[in-house]
């Protein structure tokens, strides 16, 4: 028997019906929030009204106000306790992102109407967007700025990930239709009135008068506001707004819907069906009897998305059923966290899917979801006028803008004709369609502030119209900010004021120069300020358009070309010595290997000597005449005849260098020489560099001397401490640049270089126009304007290189020939041990005699002494005379290894050879 349980407003329900618990996470302190709540009400009860189904929804609402956090613990909640099958909502994207994560852990569909494009159902299997990704307005909007002609718009947008989302997507929307945006505002959701007055006024010095709103409404109505106030709902003027504020105009106070009046919109179009009206009717009253307090609220698209959410949740489930138990439980039981412990649903790995393929005719028209995506038609364009929005015109993204919605069948023709939309009403009451640019007259100038001095006029310097009195300052410094200001997004209106007293002299330092901004005497100042630590605690710089640093400036010595010894400079003592050494050591072993097969080694002591000495110097001219006989010889003399190529081509390039370049020797080389000898050190007046000096290079302040040109420079240095000037001149690198592109010859920079951030605009804390100026210098840098600007000013770098330091040449020393010296050492060793080895081996019988080692010695110098050839020739001493009379023993046989050679008594033999007997015949 079938139960039937019937309640209040005679609705029946089925009493068997297995029970489906579903989660639904809001936020009930927004108008939206019980907006959807009652939505989704009445959906579960016109789906299980009077019908008989297997399972029904039981919906378990929690208030997600909060925050994210509040979400995510809403849906553990949920999980842990209820055990839903799934959870509809959040409506926020951020409190969504939370959400959705948890559901793809647990396993539970999660429906949420949140539009951000950051969340993609691509990405997560359990998510499901039962709504318009914001997206997906992008062609819309971009087909009406063509439609009007417009070529640039501004795009505002609120300061989170819902704001962001839409633009990569309106920037392509917009390249497509031949328009881009020109500049993106981004306003803070807690952004008070002064800080967005402020944007607004910025916005409003611009030329573009087209802008392109993406903000919750909350925010929103508070932007709108300000904009009534700064005058920028006049003639002329053009905005656009998204679709989810354009959706929810009805939740708008009046005095907001007041001071949008003009506004376009865009927004997802919904058919007047004759169940949306009656469905309507009953929603409104039910919604105003749960919410008594409100007044004046209307349904929207949104709470039918909602409505038609639940219907196919509902469908869903039906197919699916309630599984039990419903969740799978983990086999570990111990050292879980409360979403580990939920375990995974049982009913979502069949239930997602059925969702996000799902396609029906509902209340909001055809509500196709595909791949977890609710699926676009066509756009609603309004125009709000009076008290609320008026349609104007529809798109569709087959046909274009049209004035009525095209039926499916229609030819898609695309046209950006102007009267494709009904008659709009612009903002200042007019038909006119703005032509969305403008050259700005009005809003405020900007005062900037410029220093006065007497000298370094290349970076600034001020002078005045002879015929208007006006300030026109000239320099480096002051092109370049005409050039930023020229290439902004927006026009800045500005004018110029000198920093002085009323005789015409500066009126301070640096310091007090940027300090002027933080009294708010003046916007900006520009000119050659560096960015310093202590400046920046009142203003904020600009990105340095110059690199800079502090480095030193000395005279330099006398040029070493006047030097008579100068031909000693190319290389050390050290390599000087190494080569004589290696000279006499090369004639030497050549001397060794020659004395005995070459005459020309041979002769009175003197003169082999001298030989030694001749022939290996003789080698540097390639001069020697005298031929070798040895292999051995010729090996030595190859190996250094190459050592001699090198030598002394080395010596003549460094020779060269030393006779013909610049040498640039400083007098004073270290920064500490100055501190040490108490010298006396110049400076830039009014430059913070003495500060510098006396902080960081613990400088006795005494010993400075304040300058403010060039030419002072120059004679301070010229005359030196002693005489009333300074040992050197301490300045950022591109003072010292420009002084030494005049006087380099006389000058030359010495290290270290201590860096600084560099040459910067000054603006005040905050400044909104900061960030644009520094982009700007940005581009400026990596375009070549920047290196036509500072050639015409300062010049070419002069006889110093980029980093300052001096060009000369050193003396080569022992370590660049090293290895030279080391193969020629080894072939003239090598050569020489293996004329020994050979020596001794030939002569083996005296090494081995008994005699004693003195007289062994002696031998083997008398074998050395003798020439080869006549030695050989003692082998013919007892050859055979004429008549066959033997011959005596020549002179050689006495040194001969003959029996009986050496006598035990009379040691060495020197017994003159008999005289040969000659017969007559």
């Amino acid at each position: 028997m079938i139960m039937i349980i019937c309640v209040a407003q005679s609705n029946c329900y089925n009493a068997t019906a297995a029970k489906a618990d579903v989660g639904v996470i809001l936020d009930l302190n927004q108008t939206i929030g019980k907006i959807f709540k009652t939505c989704i009400s009445m959906a579960i009860e016109d789906f299980y009204y009077n019908r008989s189904y297997k399972t029904m929804i039981v919906p378990h609402f929690r208030d997600a106000s909060s925050g994210a956090v509040a979400a995510a613990s809403a849906a553990i909640d949920l999980l842990k306790n209820t055990q839903v099958m799934a959870i509809l909502g959040p409506q926020r994207s951020i409190q969504a992102d939370f959400v959705i994560n948890i559901g793809d852990q647990v396993r539970v569909p999660i429906v949420s109407l949140a539009t951000s494009p950051f969340l993609s159902p691509k990405e997560s299997p359990y998510f499901i967007r039962s709504s318009w990704c914001s997206a997906s307005q992008a062609k819309a909007i971009a087909a009406v700025v063509k439609n009007f002609g417009w070529r640039e718009v501004v795009f505002v947008y609120e300061d989170t990930n819902y704001g962001s989302g839409l633009v990569p997507f309106l920037t392509e929307g917009l390249l497509h239709s031949n328009a881009l945006v020109s500049y993106q505002s981004i306003v803070s959701p807690a952004a008070g009135k002064d800080q967005i007055l402020l944007e607004l006024y910025k916005l409003k010095t611009m030329q573009t008068r087209v802008f392109v709103v993406h903000m919750l409404p909350a925010l929103a109505s508070h932007f709108f506001q300000m904009v009534k106030e700064a005058g920028m709902m006049e003639e002329g003027y053009a905005w656009i707004i998204s679709d989810v504020l354009t959706s929810l105009l009805d939740s708008v106070d009046s005095g907001t819907i007041g001071a949008m009046q003009g506004v376009l919109g865009v927004k997802a179009y919904i058919p007047k069906s004759e169940d949306v009206k009656r469905f309507t009717k009953r929603w409104s009253k039910r919604f105003h009897k749960e919410n008594p307090e409100m007044e004046r609220t209307e349904l929207n698209v949104i709470g039918l998305w909602a409505y038609d959410s639940i219907t196919t949740l509902a469908e869903a489930v039906e197919r699916v059923g309630v599984a039990s138990p419903r969740f799978k439980k983990p086999i570990q039981s111990w050292n879980l966290t409360d979403l580990e412990a939920i375990g995974t649903s049982n009913n979502g790995p069949s239930l997602a899917p059925l969702i996000r393929d799902y396609k029906f005719k509902g209340l909001s028209g055809d509500f196709n979801i595909t791949n977890g995506q609710l699926q676009p038609s066509a756009f609603e364009i309004v125009n709000v006028i009076g008290k609320g929005d008026n349609t104007v015109g529809f798109w569709r993204e087959k046909y274009g803008i049209s004035k009525e919605l095209k039926p499916d069948d229609h030819k898609a023709v695309h046209s950006a004709e102007k009267d494709n939309l009904r008659g709009i009403l612009w903002p200042g009451q007019t038909s006119i369609v703005p032509k969305g640019w403008e050259i700005p007259t009005s809003g405020k100038k900007l005062r900037v502030l410029v220093p006065v001095k007497k000298g370094f006029t290349e970076f600034i310097k001020v002078g005045r119209n002879p015929e208007t009195e006006a300030v026109e300052p000239t320099g480096f410094c002051i092109e370049v900010f005409k050039e930023v200001m020229k290439s902004m997004p927006y026009a800045v209106q500005y004018e110029y004021f000198p920093f002085e007293k009323p005789d015409g002299h500066s009126a301070g330092n640096y310091n007090d120069l940027v300090y002027q901004i933080y009294l708010e005497n003046y916007d900006a100042v520009v000119g050659d300020v560096t960015i310093v630590a202590n400046r920046s605690k009142y203003v904020d710089f600009t990105f340095p358009y110059i690199e800079s640093g502090v480095a030193t400036v000395v005279p330099i010595k006398d040029n070493e070309r006047k030097n008579a010894w100068i031909f000693m400079k190319p290389l050390t003592t050290g390599l000087w010595l190494t080569i004589g050494a290696f000279f006499v050591f090369t004639g030497f072993v050549v001397w060794v290997l020659e004395h005995r097969v070459n005459k020309h080694f041979r002769g009175p002591p003197m003169q082999q000597v001298g030989m030694i000495l001749w022939f290996s110097f003789s080698t540097l001219v390639f001069a020697h005449r005298e031929k070798v006989k040895s292999n051995l010889t010729r090996f030595v003399v190859i190996v250094w005849v190459f050592v001699v190529l090198v030598l002394t081509s080395s010596y003549t390039a460094n020779l060269t260098s030393m006779l013909t370049v610049q040498q640039l020797q400083p007098k004073i080389n270290d920064f500490y020489y100055l501190i040490k000898n108490e010298e006396y050190v110049g400076y830039q007046e009014g430059s913070f560099v003495s500060g510098f000096l006396m902080d960081s290079m613990k400088f006795d302040s005494s010993k400075f001397r304040s300058y403010s040109s060039l030419e002072e420079y120059d004679e301070a240095l010229s005359k030196g401490s002693r005489n009333g000037g300074v040992g050197a001149i301490v300045d950022e690198l591109p003072y010292i640049r420009l002084f030494l592109s005049k006087y380099c010859h006389k000058y030359t920079m010495i290290g270290p270089t201590y860096r600084t951030s560099g040459f910067g605009f000054a603006f005040p804390k905050g400044s909104p126009l900061l960030p644009d100026v520094s982009r700007q210098i940005l581009n400026l840098k990596e375009d070549e304007k920047m290196l036509r600007i500072t050639n015409p000013w300062l010049g070419e770098e002069g006889c110093t290189s980029s980093d300052g330091t001096v060009m000369t040449s050193e003396s080569l020393n022992l370590d660049s020939f090293r290895g030279l010296f080391l193969i020629a050492g080894l072939s003239s060793s090598s050569a020489l041990l293996a004329f020994l080895s050979i020596f001794m081996c030939e002569n083996w019988c005296i090494l081995t005699s008994t005699t004693p080692i003195k007289q062994k010695i002696y031998g083997l110098a008398r074998v050395f002494h003798q020439a080869k050839d006549s030695i050989l020739s003692s082998t013919e001493a007892t050859t055979p005379g004429p008549g066959g009379i033997e011959m005596a023993q020549s002179p050689a046989i006495s040194i001969s290894c003959q029996e009986g050679m050496f006598s035990q008594d009379e040691g060495y033999s020197t017994t003159e050879p008999a005289t040969p007997i000659h017969h007559d015949t």
